[in-house]
This record gives C-alpha cells, structure tokens and sequence, in this order.
C-alpha cells in the first residue's frame, strides 16, 4: 500500500514514512483491507490532510477512532458520510454550534466543508474494521498522529487545538501552549454532555474570536 498524502504532508512528514514502526503498521492496514472489512474506504485512509493541507492548519480537532457502522466512516473524525445519520456525539457537536452560534442544523454530517477551510478533523487512529471498535488500535497510528500533532505543535504558530474529553486531552499534551491556542472541555458523547461536560463550552465562537483577533478567516461552521 502505496501512501497517497498530499504533498504538503509529504514533506514535514516524510521521515515518519520511512520509520520500522510505519512500515509495519502499513503492513498490518494493508493485510486488513485484503481479509476483512475495515473503514474508512482505502482512499479516505488520509482524507484528513488531503482536505486539510499542512499550510492550512487553523485548528486541530483530536477524535480517537473512525466510525466503524457500514458507510459511516470518511476518514475526518466526527465526520460521517452524506446521507448518513448523525451519531449521537455529532448530534451534541451541532447542538452546541447551534447555540453558540445561533446557526440552524446541517443537513449532511460530512464535515469537509470545515476540513476545507483549514480544520484538521484528526482521529488518533485513522483505520478500524467493521462493528469491531478499537480493532487497530496500538498498530502503529497513534505513534504516527502523535507525530503529526508534535510536527505542527513545533512548525506552526497560532493553531487553535480543541481538546475533547480525557483522550483528547491526553492525546494534546505535549502541544506548546506558549505558541498555541489550546480549548478543553468534555467530550460530546451522550455520556459526557448529559453530565453537564460538554454543552456551553462555546469553543466555536471562541475559536472564531482567536482567529479574527490575528486577522485571519474564521471558520463557517
């Protein structure tokens, strides 16, 4: 399995590709796309970056794994594919935008539209077969979303960082905070925002706030 990334990524990237740990985590993917069913489709693998280009980085949202429901997954975390319903952590996504922002409910799940704009939608692990959450875990991705993370933390100023629930947080720690806008709170599944985590946190506006404050365009969410 050849990796198909944009350009921009190739670049800051490119010694992460030629690592031990990469080359047997591509292994592994490929082996698993070949005997079973896994998600997001090969192409979508990246869909990430491919939206989102390394010059454009205005903001980092962290998920953990893709969808792993038939159709769903399209390689953004959050993100579903058009035509899909909303999963529940979605449905809190679009809920909070809708009262902080005062906008009306999307009619797709399909995120690209933020990817496009310079969000980058990133799962921590970027493949998982299908109804089998967690599958590709400790594979080989998190190490390299990990690097992904440091890379920008390290080349990039500015970049807003919404941390959502303990994973993300965890996953965000090494972000340089002194260059960095950094926005914790719960994360929106049911379980967390019934507890009071995630509803009012306003991280869209205070994100858009940020960038307007750098004279740069904020985010249409």
């Amino acid at each position: 399995m050849d990796v198909k990334i944009h350009s921009s990524w190739l670049n800051v990237l490119s010694t992460e590709f030629e690592k031990t740990y990469f080359q047997h985590l591509i292994s592994f993917v490929k082996n698993e796309y070949m005997t079973r069913r896994c998600f997001p489709k090969g192409s979508q693998i990246f869909a990430a970056f491919d939206h989102c280009h390394f010059n454009d980085v205005k903001v980092v949202i962290i998920g953990q794994d893709p969808y792993h429901g038939f159709g769903q997954a399209n390689g953004l975390c959050f993100s579903v594919n058009d035509g899909v319903p909303f999963p529940p952590s979605l449905i809190n996504i679009f809920k909070e935008i809708e009262t902080d922002l005062n906008q009306p409910f999307p009619r797709t799940g399909n995120l690209e539209r933020w990817a496009d704009q310079g969000v980058l939608l990133l799962n921590a692990t970027l493949t998982v077969r299908e109804s089998e959450a967690g599958s590709h875990q400790n594979q080989g991705w998190e190490t390299f979303t990990d690097a992904v993370i440091q890379k920008i933390s390290d080349e990039k100023e500015n970049v807003v960082f919404l941390l959502w629930g303990g994973f993300a947080k965890k996953k965000g720690a090494k972000i340089n905070r002194s260059k960095h806008h950094v926005l914790e709170t719960g994360h929106p599944s049911p379980l967390s925002a019934n507890r009071g985590l995630w509803f009012g946190n306003k991280h869209f506006s205070k994100t858009n706030d940020y960038l307007k404050s750098l004279g740069k365009q904020p985010i249409d969410w």
